[in-house]
């Protein structure tokens, strides 16, 4: 049944690709193809206490989380000692951050929050007002608030029942931007730089053209197969809408015939533009079967059964043997969407077909990366 399943989805996705217009035919938007050089996340970080946990807090060995602790209370007007913080309540906790280039003072981000001793579970706990750093360790964000952990741990008796991952949870909102950071996209020159998420040097040509022809003029030269210049002198209108205006823009993306094989699950995800060369491929054996039947019987006399009399064994031994007829598929030039339709067909299963591609790859038939998960 399973491998049925298996086969079916094959034959979805290969027919979902036998379906698609040739290489590059769908046109993307060039903000979904990359970003603008100075547009970028910032990364955050800082440290913290979470308190409020029902006993499953660091243990009294953890002194940095005693530290903590006295140094909280003491910014709040108390004076302990370090030996009188023995609550198992409290947790020390590792805050990170991403700080968007467009976040202004006073924007709320997601905080993720981790345990750094050896507190059990962060389940219910309230993360105190924490400063969030960055690479320049001036304070951009202030987090605080309750955590959201999906999952637990529970002991009893060394029995111990534990869900996903308890010492980490996060802040949806919980950070509040105290510092914005200002994204330089111009730059000396008055120019402004795309960058691609996947370089390739077709795909960048084509963007400089697109924009030339948006924006009228050469204003648009490749620097590299991931990076395209643009100049902006020539642009009467705010830089704003011309960033607009050439995010927008769409564009046919070239790309690399690439095969991704993951072979836990058996599964086979190729582009339409991947083809093979004209190939015989040879798949199948010889299969032998062998059963075996007993059959016993008692002597016997007219009235009844003898008692010194032994009983007959008798073995039957049958031999099937039987040879695939379709052993032999011959496939023409085609793509990799024809092949699995085709192997598909003739019952092969999941895994038989990844062996097939790796072993076309290495006999050169196979125009394409095959990328193994």
């Amino acid at each position: 049944m399973i491998a049925g399943i298996r086969l079916w989805v094959v034959a979805l996705i290969a027919s979902a690709l036998a379906g698609l217009a040739p290489a590059g035919a769908e046109q993307v938007r060039l903000k979904d193809l990359g970003r603008f050089q100075g547009a970028r996340e910032n990364p955050l970080v800082g440290y913290g206490v979470v308190t409020g946990l029902s006993g499953t807090g660091d243990t009294a060995r953890n002194e940095v989380t005693r530290q903590a602790l006295r140094n909280v209370l003491a910014r709040l007007g108390m004076n302990v000692t370090t030996d009188q913080v023995q609550s198992r309540n409290v947790a020390v906790v590792m805050v990170t951050a991403s700080l968007p280039p467009s976040a202004g003072k006073g924007d709320r981000i997601d905080v993720n929050v981790a345990s750094a001793g050896d507190a059990r579970s962060l389940a219910g706990g309230t993360l105190l007002m924490t400063p969030l750093l960055g690479p320049d360790q001036q304070v951009y964000a202030l987090a605080q608030g309750t955590l959201v952990v999906s999952g637990y741990r529970f002991e009893a008796d060394q029995n111990v029942r534990q869900k996903n991952i308890p010492t980490s949870g996060v802040l949806p909102g919980g950070a509040t931007v105290e510092r914005p950071v200002t994204s330089d996209l111009a730059d000396g020159d008055g120019a402004i730089t795309f960058v691609l998420r996947q370089g390739d040097h077709t795909t960048a040509e084509k963007v400089a053209a697109g924009v030339n022809a948006e924006l009228g003029g050469a204003v648009a030269s490749v620097l590299s197969a991931d990076r395209v210049r643009i100049t902006t002198r020539s642009w009467a209108g705010s830089l704003n809408s011309l960033l607009s205006r050439i995010e927008n823009l769409a564009v046919q993306p070239d790309s690399v015939a690439r095969i991704v094989v993951n072979e836990r699950s058996g599964t086979i995800v190729a582009g339409g533009q991947v083809r093979i060369s004209d190939v015989v491929i040879a798949q199948g054996d010889i299969r032998v079967a062998v059963s075996i039947d007993r059959s016993a019987t008692q002597s016997g006399i007219y009235g009844g059964y003898t008692h010194d009399a032994s009983g007959l064994v008798i073995t039957n031994t049958r031999l099937d043997v039987a040879e695939d007829r379709n052993a032999v598929v011959h496939f023409p030039e085609a793509t990799v969407a024809d092949l699995a339709q085709g192997l598909a067909r003739e019952q092969v299963p999941t895994r038989t077909m990844i062996d097939i591609l790796q072993a076309m790859k290495a006999a050169g038939a196979l125009h394409a990366d095959i990328i193994v998960q």
